[in-house]
């Protein structure tokens, strides 16, 4: 009987494969990189066979320690929304254009003024933007006439990869909500949809499950990656909904706070019901009748990051940890808007910037840096509320990226969310997310929670100070306060700068 199964990551920096057992241990893991191209302002491409490539070679290695035979299945994951567009022989007609090309602001303004914002909204589960693939399309119908002539497929990332496994045309639900085509309620391809935008639906790929066995690898396939013919191989999920599946989110009433270069927190329902002003995505879940809620904040840790490269290059990560720990809660009345990169939510505002407000002689580095741990995590707490204004009240969240790898961040962050905050067994992500959902599709799980069960575990919880989170009550009302406050004087600056 096979014993592992592999999950596979098309991130936008490296495809990777990870192979783990039934209990959720990590066997293998392996990647190689992609090269990123940006040929004018606010695009980024890739090219498609450099996907295929660090995939077959990341499949090759990790196939060195483990045998074809016993590979049960594979899942696969991804950076999502990638507009790959192919001709009729399935090779790629141009770089593929990426989840964070923004050239296509204006294909979303047209698409919304002719369905309407309400009723787009209601569709797709979110504000149409320009990261999404189908505004894609449409720049490329205007723009690049001679290719948009010759597609006859568009795939997302993830789906070439399995395209070039298997032969098959095939995306799942929770990836292809990132389309901004499907009618989300409905999980399936909206006509309403392709109409407006002039989209045949023949080139749309086919729609499947996150769990289900919708492609097998092929015999030209097996003979490049190492893997045995046949092999089955699951819908998966875009990078986001696999990364709840690795975190064990997939439970009504469960949360999570993703605190990496951006910071996105997710929670699971089993109704379709979008957040009525839109300071939310809910796209298709990464299980048969679910939905996910997602919140996104632009800068997270890459606040940070950037903080401690422009102002204490020279300094240890121990050190800005010892400088923040010195300063009490609140940082003496300094309050940071992390807005470094614009913001999505709930400000959808690409013009929002950073600003530390509050500044007096008193204050020095140490604080300028524990205000900017304390502004991130009240970016946090916002996504934490939109969930909350859906119904979903978590007694406790997981927590995974930066601010678990400091104990002064990881405090006042559990302190600012009033809950217990807990990491996991994992640091695997998206990856180990997919390999879940293959580990179902091959039935050596009766279901993805049942699955997360096994091989998702907590490994320590923080506990919020009773006396600090008050403090940080009242300061969080103030952080509120600040975009409001600021959102014209950001603009006005955007218009200074000419933007």
């Amino acid at each position: 009987m096979a014993r592992y199964v592999i999950g596979i990551d098309v991130s936008t920096t490296a495809s990777k494969a990870l192979v783990i057992d039934e209990t959720g241990a990590v066997v293998a893991s392996r990647s190689h990189s992609h090269e990123l191209s940006t040929p004018r302002p606010l695009w980024s491409e890739q090219d498609p066979e450099n996907w295929w490539q660090a995939t077959a070679a990341s499949l090759r290695d990790v196939l060195k320690q483990v045998a074809a035979e016993d590979v049960a299945a594979i899942g696969l994951t991804g950076q999502m929304h990638g507009l790959t567009s192919l001709d009729k022989d399935g090779r790629p007609l141009r770089p593929a254009i990426l989840w964070n090309d923004q050239r296509s602001g204006k294909q979303c303004e047209e698409i919304t003024a002719k369905i309407g914002a309400k009723r787009l909204y209601q569709l797709i589960g979110s504000i149409l933007l320009a990261g999404f693939t189908a505004p894609k399309i449409l720049w490329l119908k205007q723009n690049e006439p001679e290719i948009f002539s010759q597609i006859a497929h568009v795939l997302l990332p993830k789906d070439y990869v399995r395209y070039r496994l298997s032969g098959a045309f095939v995306a799942d639900v929770a990836d292809g909500s990132g389309f901004a085509l499907m009618d989300i309620g409905k999980r399936t391809w909206s006509d309403e949809l392709l109409a407006a935008y002039g989209i045949p639906r023949a080139w749309l790929p086919e729609l499947c499950e996150s769990p289900d066995i919708c492609a097998h690898v092929s015999e030209e396939a097996a003979a490049v990656t190492g893997l045995k013919a046949g092999t089955p191989i699951v819908g998966g999920a875009g990078d986001q909904p696999a990364a709840m599946v690795g975190m064990g989110i997939v439970e009504m009433g469960r949360a999570s706070l993703a605190i990496g270069t951006s910071g996105v927190a997710h929670a699971i329902s089993d109704h379709y019901a979008p957040e009525p002003d839109g300071r939310l995505h809910t796209f298709c879940g990464p299980m048969a009748g679910t939905w996910f809620h997602m919140g996104v904040m632009l800068s997270a840790a890459g606040g940070l990051r950037w903080l401690h490269d422009e102002l204490a290059p020279g300094q240890s990560y121990d050190q800005i940890n010892q400088w923040a720990e010195s300063v009490p809660p609140g940082s003496l009345g300094l309050v940071f808007a992390p807005y470094l990169t614009g913001e999505r939510n709930p400000h959808p505002d690409p013009y929002a910037r950073g600003a530390f407000v509050g500044l007096t002689l008193r204050h020095g580095l140490p604080h300028m840096i524990r205000a900017t741990m304390e502004g991130i995590a009240f970016g946090m707490r916002d996504q934490l509320e939109l969930l909350r204004s859906l119904g979903v009240n978590p007694s406790e969240a997981v927590v995974t990226g930066g601010a678990t790898n400091s104990a002064v961040w990881l405090k006042l962050t559990t302190d600012i969310m009033g809950i217990p905050l807990y990491t996991i067994n994992t640091n695997e992500g998206s990856a180990f997310g997919a390999a879940i959902l293959a580990a179902v599709g091959s039935g050596m799980h009766a279901s993805v929670p049942e699955a997360c069960r096994q091989m998702v575990r907590k490994v320590d919880t923080t506990f919020p100070d009773a006396e600090s989170a008050a403090q940080y009550e009242k300061l969080y009302t103030i952080f509120r306060g600040l975009y409001p406050s600021l959102k014209e004087t950001y603009h006005a600056l955007a218009r200074f700068e000419g933007m």
